[in-house]
C-alpha cells in the first residue's frame, strides 16, 4: 500500500515512475515468524472458547434474565400462560397484554425488553411507569424502531402485578415477545453487548474501511486519470456497514437517534443495487450496460414509491421490503450470469477469484435477508465476513491494475523516449545533409525538393503516412554520400573528366556505407546506393524507382 502511495506521489509530481525490486528477507525468519504468529492466534482463540468466562462470571447466580411466569390476557377476555421469548398469533394493530407477578424479593433498579417495531407501555401495579411510541419520537412511518426499553423499577414493586402492552402495526413482527432483562442497566447493555459484538465490532470495522476505500479509489483515479473499480466496492461496503450497525441490537447507544439508523437500513437495502451494479458493470468494461442499467433505474423507482408510502403512513419500509428483495435477487442473478459468461470466454484467474467473492457475498446477503421473515433480528455477521474476503480480493485485484497502469506508462515513457532520439538522430542527419548541399553551390536544396517531390507522387500511389514519412527522411539522405567528394569536384564550372566523374559516381556506395548501420529508416541503404540506377528493378528495389526519377529532377 505504501509503494502504491508513493508512486502516486511522484506521478502526481511528474516522476518517472519504477517498479523498484523488493529486499529479499531471510525465509527462514519469514517462515518462523508466520509460525509463532499462527500459534498465538490458535491458543486466543482456544482460551477464549474453552477458558471461563472472566467478565461475566457471577458466584452469586445472579441471572439477568427475567424468569417470572407471563400471562397473555386475550381480546376475547381468556388468559394463556406463554413462554418468553416467543411469537403469538397476534392480529397486527392489535395490542398484546401481558402479565406477570414480581417477586417478593425484587429488588432491580431496571426491567427491560426489546421492542421488535412496537410500541410498548409498562404498567406496574395498574399505573404506567413507561411507554414508548412511534409519534413521541419521529413523525413519519406508522411503526416504533425495534430498540430496548427500559423502566425503573425497585424494592417497593416487589409482589405487584407488571403489565406489559405491545403493539405493533405490520404482520412481520406482530406477537412477537422478546427477552427480558431485569437488574442493573450497565449490567444488562453488558450482557447485551457480549451476546452481539461481534457483528457490531465487524460492521464498525468494515464502516471505517469502507469510508477508506472510497477516499483511496478516488485519489487512484485522480492520480492515474481512471476510474477504479474499489470505489464502488467502498459504497458497497458503506451499506453493507450500515445494514448491520443498524441491525446491531446495540445500535440506541452507537447513535444519538437510532430510529433514523434503522431507517437506513432499509434504505441501503433497496439501493444496494445501484453501487453493485455500478462496481460489476465497470469490472467488466461496460460490456452488459444493457442489463444492469435498467436494474439501476427500477431499484431507484422503488426506493422513490417506497419512500412516499413510508412518509404518508400508508406502507412502513419493512411492509415494503419484499420488493427490495426482488430486486436484489435479480441483482444477484445478472451478476452471476454475466461473470460467468465472461468467465467461460476468458478462463482468468483474477475473474474467478472475484466472482468466487461476490458469490459468497451475494449468499449472505441473501441468507441474511431471507432470515428477516424467520428471525426477530439480523446480526449481519455472515454479510461483514464476506464483504471482508471480498475487499481483500479486489485489492490484490487493484494492485494488479495499478501494476499494469505503472507497466503501460513505462512502456510509454520509454517510447516516448525512444521516438525522441528517433527525430533528434532524424534531425541530426538531415542537418549533415544540409550541411554537405552547402558544399555543392550546383545542387543546393536539391535534396529537399526530391523529399517533397517523392511524398506527392507516393500519396497519389496510395502509400500509407508510415511509408510516406520513411520516403521523406530517406529522400533527405540520399546524397549523404557527397560527403567523401572533394569540393573541387562538386563545384567545377566546367564539364567533368571521366575520372572525375567515376569519382563522383562513388557517392551513392559511400552513402550507402555510411549508413548501413542506421534502422531508423527502412530500405534507406538501398535507396541511398540505388537512387541513380536505371536498370529493370528486382521486387527489393520497386521502392527506390521513385528515387530514381526524383532524385533526377531539379
Amino acid at each position: 500500500m505504501l509503494i502504491l502511495i508513493y508512486n502516486a506521489i511522484n506521478k502526481w509530481r511528474g516522476k518517472t515512475i519504477l517498479i523498484r525490486k523488493p529486499y529479499k528477507t531471510n525465509k527462514n525468519i519469514s517462515r518462523l515468524f508466520y509460525i509463532l504468529m499462527m500459534i498465538i492466534f490458535v491458543w486466543f482463540i482456544g482460551i477464549q472458547i474453552l477458558g471461563p468466562d472472566e467478565q461475566f462470571f457471577d458466584q452469586s447466580g445472579h441471572s439477568i434474565i427475567y424468569n417470572g411466569t407471563f400471562t397473555w390476557k386475550k381480546s376475547d377476555g381468556t388468559k394463556q400462560n406463554i413462554s418468553v421469548p416467543g411469537r403469538y398469533k397476534v392480529p397486527a394493530k392489535q395490542t398484546m397484554i401481558i402479565t406477570t407477578t414480581l417477586p417478593d424479593d425484587y429488588n432491580e433498579n431496571v426491567i427491560a425488553i426489546r421492542s421488535s417495531l412496537q410500541d410498548v407501555r409498562f404498567y406496574i401495579d395498574g399505573k404506567l411507569r413507561k411507554e414508548y411510541n412511534a409519534k413521541s419520537l419521529h413523525r413519519f412511518g406508522k411503526n416504533s424502531a425495534s430498540r430496548y426499553i427500559f423502566c425503573n423499577t425497585s424494592s417497593a414493586d416487589a409482589g405487584k402485578e407488571l403489565c406489559l402492552e405491545l403493539t405493533t402495526y405490520t404482520s412481520n413482527y406482530s406477537g412477537v415477545v422478546n427477552t427480558i432483562y431485569c437488574g442493573d442497566q450497565m449490567q444488562i447493555w453488558s450482557y447485551i453487548f457480549n451476546h452481539n459484538f461481534s457483528g457490531t465490532v465487524i460492521g464498525s470495522f468494515i464502516f471505517f474501511a469502507s469510508i477508506v476505500t472510497i477516499l483511496f479509489s478516488i485519489a487512484l483515479g485522480i492520480v492515474y486519470k481512471t476510474k477504479f473499480n474499489m470505489e464502488y466496492l467502498g459504497w458497497c461496503m458503506l451499506m453493507g456497514s450500515v445494514w448491520m450497525i443498524g441491525e446491531s441490537k446495540m445500535r440506541q447507544i452507537l447513535v444519538p437517534n437510532a430510529s433514523g439508523l434503522a431507517t437506513s437500513c432499509f434504505i441501503m437495502l433497496m439501493l444496494c443495487p445501484l453501487p453493485i451494479s455500478l462496481y460489476v458493470n465497470n469490472l467488466q468494461k461496460g460490456k452488459y450496460k444493457k442489463i444492469f442499467q435498467p436494474i439501476c433505474f427500477i431499484a431507484l423507482l422503488n426506493f422513490i414509491i417506497c419512500t412516499i408510502l413510508h412518509l404518508t403512513g400508508v406502507a412502513d419500509y419493512i411492509e415494503t421490503m419484499p420488493a427490495a428483495h426482488a430486486i436484489l435477487i435479480i441483482t444477484f442473478l445478472a451478476v452471476i450470469l454475466t461473470f460467468w459468461i465472461r468467465y467461460w470466454n476468458h478462463r482468468s484467474r483474477s475473474d474467478c477469484l472475484l466472482f468466487f467473492g461476490l458469490l459468497i457475498t451475494m449468499l449472505s446477503v441473501i441468507f441474511e435477508a431471507i432470515s428477516v421473515y424467520y428471525k426477530v433480528s439480523v446480526s449481519g455477521v455472515f454479510v461483514g465476513i464476506a464483504i471482508l474476503i471480498l475487499l481483500f480480493i479486489n485489492v490484490i485485484y487493484t494492485i494488479h491494475i495499478i501494476r499494469d497502469i505503472i507497466k503501460r506508462q513505462q512502456q510509454e515513457e520509454l517510447d516516448k523516449r525512444k521516438k525522441n532520439i528517433e527525430d533528434m538522430s532524424l534531425q541530426l542527419m538531415q542537418m549533415l545533409s544540409t550541411t554537405i548541399e552547402a558544399k555543392d553551390e550546383y545542387t543546393k536544396g536539391h535534396s529537399h525538393r526530391v523529399a517533397e517531390y517523392s511524398v506527392l507522387i507516393a500519396r497519389e500511389l496510395g502509400w500509407n503516412e508510415k511509408e510516406l514519412n520513411n520516403l521523406k527522411n530517406a529522400a533527405h539522405l540520399h546524397d549523404i554520400g557527397k560527403i567523401a567528394i572533394p569540393d573541387t569536384i562538386l563545384n567545377k564550372p566546367s564539364k567533368l573528366s571521366e575520372e572525375e566523374f567515376s569519382i563522383i559516381k562513388e557517392h551513392t556506395i559511400i552513402g550507402a556505407n555510411i549508413l548501413k548501420n542506421i534502422s531508423l529508416i527502412d530500405h534507406v541503404q538501398e535507396i541511398v546506393r540505388n537512387h541513380h540506377e536505371h536498370d529493370p528493378y528486382t521486387k527489393s528495389q520497386r521502392k527506390s524507382r521513385l528515387f530514381n526519377w526524383a532524385s533526377n529532377q531539379k
